[in-house]
């Protein structure tokens, strides 16, 4: 045995080395049975698997260029992240882009831009830019004004993780926006402060019985136990995977998640593709109308958009007998953060622009479009895509893989498999323990709160007091062809229908006004702030 050891140790370093490397080419010629590369090119083949892990490492730091990544280029997230930093998010030397790129959006700014009155409200608070609609509003007995019009859209708790979930809400608080809870359930991490949109799909988390059946009694519970639910969304499809249903991975499952949902552990949570609350468009209208009047709250829906007779009989239906949602979510189908095939992904339903102009063009022919609130939702959270958005017609945006980004999401494109780096999109004790919820909801608001800034300054630009006025003829789109640019209104077909909006100071004496928000309040922050040279006008 003493000899052994000698001859170990008189091996030197790169002989051990030699020895590895033959015993690697050993197994891959003789014993892998699975990767012909690996067989075929012993050694070397394992490069090959190497790189592609961190493929989309190398295209996303090194290799792509500013605006060439996919969903959000470099540019987009770097002012997601200078926003939500509260830094410096302006660009130098002019644009970058291809004004003659198909599809390329122009706003048309007024010779004279919009001057504040001397006693308006945006001077002493430039961030405040409430919903010009009231949710619910002669409807419901607590209709819901959103004191702001950029909120955070559908996700889940056990999508995302405790630390983010926690984040968001704060921020929403700080920055009197609402929170949507997604469809898995409403969890303590919601309740820290911000307005509650209340979320559900074919699942029922939160609000299903023993069966997995939607449960009235559990939602009047719900809303009686938590006044910060201001409104309720049934999610009848999403842009990721409309048609499918949801899936939360079993590796995402923590003992709180499966107490929330009222799942088992360990096992992935399929949601059905189908309600089975309703099967039709007379029982979704009576649907709705039930958890009203159970609730005294707005009702909505949420969906992408394909196929449209279905938006045309409920549009018919609601007008024939007054009842239906009081506001109405488009998802686009440009994807979002659930995990989805990529067929769904990628092929499956129209992108928001498309959709939501086809849902809006029915209910404007039936005369529905100035008592529904209409909600944007699909790559919206940057202010000249959202100025177009209520150019067309939208009268708030919710935002996910933007805020997500605002707290530190730096789209690594694995929210699926629970190893998201950054702590997001994760159920990992490890990874989520990097997330610090304090300085990540002050991120969320100051994302929010310059989001709205930028918004309300280029509705100022165009002549107007809020971005509601914004119309199909203030926006134009690069045809790439030789008519060059037209109108919205001309390239989808319809002229929006005018908002009934007065003015901001009415919209901040509205008593159904949500975000727990204080003009006092407001007016001391800026006044600190101008003292500080933070503020000017």
């Amino acid at each position: 045995m003493d000899a052994v050891f000698e001859v170990l140790k008189s091996i030197p370093w790169w002989g051990w080395v030699l020895i590895l490397l033959a015993v690697i080419a050993i197994r891959d010629i003789f014993f892998n049975k699975k990767h012909t590369i690996r067989h075929n090119f012993p050694i070397v083949g394992h490069f090959r698997y190497m790189l592609e892990s961190i493929g989309p490492e190398l295209r996303q730091y090194i290799v792509a260029n500013n605006r060439e990544e996919l969903p959000f280029n470099r540019i987009e997230r770097g002012w997601i992240y200078a926003s939500a930093k509260n830094e410096n998010n302006y660009e130098g030397f002019g644009s970058d882009r291809d004004f003659y790129k198909p599809n390329y959006v122009f706003i048309n700014n007024a010779l004279l831009p919009y001057k504040l009155p001397p006693k308006h409200p945006n001077r002493y608070d430039p961030y405040f830019v409430p919903c010009a609609k009231v949710m619910g509003l002669g409807r419901r007995k607590r209709p819901y004004r959103p004191a702001s019009v950029i909120n955070v859209s559908a996700m889940s708790y056990g999508s995302l993780s405790a630390r983010a979930i926690e984040s968001l809400n704060r921020g929403c608080a700080m920055a009197h926006a609402y929170h949507n809870t997604g469809e898995g359930g409403l969890s303590s991490y919601h309740q820290k402060g911000g307005d509650i949109i209340f979320h559900f799909g074919t699942g029922y988390f939160g609000v299903r019985d023993e069966l997995g059946n939607f449960s009235m009694e559990k939602m009047r519970q719900l809303v009686a136990n938590n006044p910060q639910v201001r409104a309720i969304e049934i999610k009848l499809s999403q842009g990721a995977k409309p048609g499918k249903g949801g899936v939360l991975p079993g590796s995402k499952i923590t003992r709180e998640i499966a107490e929330i949902r009222g799942v088992p552990m360990g096992k992935d949570v399929l949601s059905p593709p189908t309600h089975s609350a309703f099967s039709n468009i007379n029982e979704l209208i009576n649907f709705v109308e039930d958890i009203a009047a159970a609730t005294g709250l707005p009702v909505g829906i949420k969906s992408a958009v394909g196929k449209l007779h279905s938006w045309e009989e409920l549009a018919t239906k609601m007008k024939q007998s007054g009842k239906g949602p009081d506001f109405i979510t488009i998802d686009g189908g440009e994807g979002g953060t659930g995990a989805a095939p990529p067929s769904f992904a990628d092929h499956v339903a129209l992108p928001w622009v498309f959709g939501f102009s086809d849902v809006y063009k029915i209910f404007q022919k039936h005369g529905l479009t100035k008592d529904i609130t209409f909600i944007g939702s699909g790559k919206l959270g940057f202010p000249a895509k959202a100025a177009m958005a209520f150019a067309m017609g939208v009268d708030c945006i919710n935002v996910a893989r933007e805020a997500m980004m605002a707290i530190g999401c730096i789209q690594a494109q694995v929210c699926h498999n629970n190893h998201c780096p950054s702590g997001v999109a994760t159920q990992n004790k490890w990874r989520q323990r990097g997330i610090n919820i304090s300085d990540k909801a002050k991120r969320t608001h100051f994302y929010f709160k310059n989001f709205r800034k930028e918004l309300l300054e280029i509705t100022h630009a165009c002549g107007y007091e809020h971005p509601s006025q914004l119309t199909m003829d203030d926006v134009e789109f690069s045809l790439g062809d030789r008519n060059l640019i037209k109108t919205l209104a001309d390239s989808f077909a319809y002229n929006k229908t005018k908002v009934p909006f007065t003015s901001v100071e009415e919209c901040m004496k509205c008593e159904h006004l949500g975000g727990n928000y204080q003009p006092k309040e407001a007016k001391n922050i800026v006044k600190r702030a101008m003292e500080k040279n933070e503020v000017r006008y």
